[in-house]
């Protein structure tokens, strides 16, 4: 039982780091209908930046820096080369996102070479233990942080005058801009944040008990791309609950993967595509996503 709990609060923690980065695909998706392949660069990026400024400026003001420069680099996207593909086919304009995500990945990759960068944390490996159950402090973190920053995006989204225009701008855009909304303003604000959001689950991605900032790393992008589908690409609450779903699945899957081992190695990676596929044969459109109704 107590293994179960650890695992169970182990991927409440991860789920909540994958629901940021799934309310990052969310957000540039209800502001601009397109599915933002090119998010591995941005969490990549930032943890790159806090990564190599720890050093010389201290953990808190790097990751400031990083989480800025996330940000912008993402508004860099939207503004010098999706706006110029404005109009074009949803389709098209992926294609375009995983150009981008190739390119930025690869001058990334380049320059960290083969080594694993430390983010400085101020948690290192130190760990809490409540009764016979030992958690992390970097997973404790990573879930008061997420948590923290999700419940300030959905208030922000609700109550601002930016969540207005953007959930204006994705109800009805044409609408939207006849009304005075500024589409650009509310699609380079969307990618601002996706990059501020990825920047974040960056740290706690390469945070104790993982070994640091590596190539890999931009691969959990992949990871929080099931929990966006399976919650609704078009609902922000449906980032969070796929998010949970998802760091819930992995962890136990991988948890009790001796005895899974019927269904072959590395079980915890491919678990939350299944639950996926699972959710989606039944209800398409996610578990909160919006059904699209056409008259034919």
């Amino acid at each position: 039982m107590t293994t179960f709990v650890e695992l169970l609060l182990g991927g409440l923690s991860i789920g909540s780091v994958y629901a940021l980065i799934a309310l990052g695909f969310v957000v540039i998706f209800k502001a601009t209908e397109v599915v933002n392949f090119a998010h591995a660069s941005l969490l990549l990026a930032g943890g790159y930046v806090t990564a190599v400024l720890h050093d010389d400026i201290g953990f808190w003001p790097a990751l400031l820096v990083g989480i800025a420069g996330a940000a912008a680099v993402g508004a860099a996207i939207e503004f010098f080369v999706m706006r110029r593909y404005r109009g074009s086919d949803h389709s098209v304009l992926a294609i375009v996102t995983i150009g981008v995500d190739i390119l930025l990945i690869t001058e990334l990759t380049r320059r960290m070479d083969t080594d694993v960068l430390a983010l400085g944390d101020p948690w290192g490996n130190e760990v809490v233990r409540i009764g016979g159950i030992t958690l992390a402090q970097t997973r404790i973190a990573a879930f008061l942080a997420a948590g923290l920053l999700i419940t300030v995006f959905l208030l922000a989204f609700r109550y601002t005058s930016w969540g207005v225009s953007m959930r204006a701008a994705a109800e009805n855009p044409q609408t939207a801009a006849l009304m005075g909304i500024k589409l650009g303003r509310v699609s380079l604000a969307a990618w601002a944040v996706a990059g501020a959001l990825a920047a974040v689950a960056a740290l706690f991605l390469t945070v104790f008990p993982t070994p640091g900032l590596e190539r890999a790393t931009s691969l959990a992008a992949l990871k929080a791309f099931p929990a966006a589908i399976l919650g609704g690409l078009d609902s922000t609450t449906g980032a969070l609950a796929g998010g949970l779903i998802v760091g819930v699945t992995e962890s136990l899957a991988t948890g009790y993967q001796s005895d899974l081992s019927f269904l072959g190695r590395g079980i915890g990676d491919l678990a939350p595509y299944l639950v996926m596929v699972a959710v989606l044969l039944i209800r398409p459109a996610g578990l909160f996503g919006t059904k699209e109704l056409a008259r034919v």
